[in-house]
């Protein structure tokens, strides 16, 4: 389980990463390091206090430095109230600094902060030498203060394990009626944050914390959802782009509705790839060929929602919801496959659910105490209820579930009826931005992973497409992301590109 949860790190829905102190629990700083001057050049009018802001760096975990932007809860208000942004960092370990080189792992919600403890393992010791990695958490994330906050964990448990009917109308609208209450419990805890999480506002703050500091142009690695972040930085600020590479990437330009059929189709493409390997195996439970195999899955996921299987823990069953989400969990790295065999073997031949409970804990960032560790639910929800909002008409989000359960029989399931999430949001929809083409942007590197789970592939090439320097690396493989858990080639090339300058050719393929 713990090499599981190594693997876990990088996530599209739901980030799992080391804990990070909150607010009230942060260890009293052992030395006072050196502030940063800021390059406020070009600050946007009302910005200047923000722009302008001195960073004091303490030191903090693992061995690193800690510190809090400053940035406005409301662009349009500046002079209001304030949002805290938690960060760590790595100073460069070499004399020839570059600049400091942010860091995002998706989610929406995933916790930059805890996560750059992980990236010192992904991002290669030249890179180390020449920048310093900054982790940071977006507005209403985790360590940054006010957070995203809304059901105590019990309630968490509760909600995370339903299995909802969109059979008939009541159904559909009992689960509207489930996610109208926890957004009303999130507006009364977290308070006017949650309707400033969205995507262009974080992208804003990141311009903030660019010149806070000492940078005059953004150097960033995102990945996942981080690559939506980035892209929205690059259209707002295309003057003010450095070396950005954008890994697992997301089509900003897709709606809800298609990126969640796109994505359904992306882990029923992996677990189908899981089966073929598991089947050349000796030990796999799975008998037959690749589709009866898959056969076999969608039965015991069936099966988990007419009589959820014993755990271990008589108040958690597993439930159809969490069977899904444990095995999904497995399919982000190639290198927790083992685990889902195991996991499906307890399963179809003990009754068994405790393992795969127990990865869907790992996915929700949920402790064997009872606890959440992050808020990363919380957060993702949030933020995409403000981005985009899928259909919530019965009739649409019907004649859409046929389409996605025929394009992914065997998981498809799992992501019908998407709409009741934010059909009655507490807050308004945001929006995107009507152009991400960034023109005049420095060049920016797009990777993708041919059968990625989570941004299937294609949605690489469209970014790559999208934007007007953009150039597209492609890793031939499995599993979601690449840079740091693939193969030399695309280290390579990264590393060229952050290090020197040099781009690589558009469209190569390691």
């Amino acid at each position: 389980m713990l090499r599981l949860a190594a693997v876990l790190v990088v996530g599209a829905l739901v980030v799992s990463g080391c804990t990070a102190a909150q607010d009230d629990a942060r260890p009293t700083p052992t030395a006072s390091v050196s502030t940063t001057t800021p390059d406020a050049s070009g600050a946007p009018a009302g910005l200047e206090e923000y722009y302008e802001q001195r960073l004091v760096w303490e030191s903090c975990e693992d061995g690193m430095e800690c510190s809090t932007a400053l940035v406005p809860l409301d662009y349009a208000d500046p002079a209001g109230t304030s949002v805290k942004i938690r960060m760590r960092r790595q100073p460069a370990k070499g004399d020839d600094r570059i600049g400091a080189l942010l860091i995002n792992p998706g989610g929406p919600g995933g916790s930059g902060y805890d996560f750059v403890a992980s990236a010192r393992d992904m991002v290669s010791a030249s890179v180390q030498q020449r920048y310093d990695l900054v982790g940071f958490d977006p507005r209403g994330v985790h360590a940054s203060s006010p957070d995203i906050t809304c059901y105590p964990a019990p309630k968490m448990d509760e909600l995370l394990a339903v299995d909802a009917d969109y059979s008939t109308p009541e159904g559909i609208e009992a689960a509207m009626d489930r996610f109208a209450d926890f957004s009303q419990a999130c507006l009364e805890n977290t308070g006017p944050l949650l309707g400033h999480v969205d995507t262009v506002s974080a992208a804003r703050d990141m311009d903030v914390l660019r010149a806070a500091l000492g940078d005059s142009a953004l150097h960033y690695l995102g990945y996942s959802y981080g690559t939506q972040l980035g892209a929205t930085y690059a259209a707002l600020f295309p003057q003010r782009v450095g070396r950005l590479v954008l890994d697992g990437a997301v089509d900003p330009t897709l709606t809800s509705d298609e990126a969640t059929y796109a994505q359904a189709v992306g882990f029923e493409n992996a677990l189908r790839a899981y089966v073929e390997d598991c089947q050349a195996g000796a030990r796999c439970p799975l008998p037959g060929d690749v589709d009866r195999g898959l056969a076999q899955i969608r039965r015991l996921l069936d099966r988990a929602r007419v009589s959820p299987l014993p755990t271990g823990d008589p108040a958690r069953p597993l439930t159809q919801s969490l069977a899904f989400t444990g095995i999904a969990v497995t399919l982000y790295s190639q290198e927790s496959w083992s685990f889902l065999t195991s996991a499906l073997t307890a399963a179809l031949r003990k009754n068994d659910g405790s393992t795969l409970l127990r990865a869907s804990d790992i996915y929700y960032d949920r402790e064997a105490n009872g606890t959440y560790s992050s808020n990363s639910t919380e957060a993702f929800w949030s933020i995409g209820c403000l981005d985009d909002r899928a259909s919530a008409d019965p009739d649409v989000m019907a004649a859409e579930a046929a389409r996605i359960e025929k394009a992914a029989p065997t998981v498809g399931m799992a992501f019908t009826y998407a709409g009741v999430l934010c059909a009655r949001w507490a807050v308004p929809e945001v929006g995107g931005l009507d152009d991400y083409s960034a023109p005049g942007a420095a060049p920016i590197v797009v990777i993708g992973t041919t059968n990625d789970p989570a941004t299937p592939y294609q949605q690489a090439v469209a970014l790559a497409d999208i934007l007007d320097s953009g150039t597209l690396l492609t890793y031939e493989g499995e599993g979601h992301t690449a840079y740091g858990s693939s193969n030399a080639c695309v280290a390579d090339a990264v590393d060229g590109y952050l290090i020197d300058g040099t781009v690589p050719e558009d469209g190569l393929r390691c």
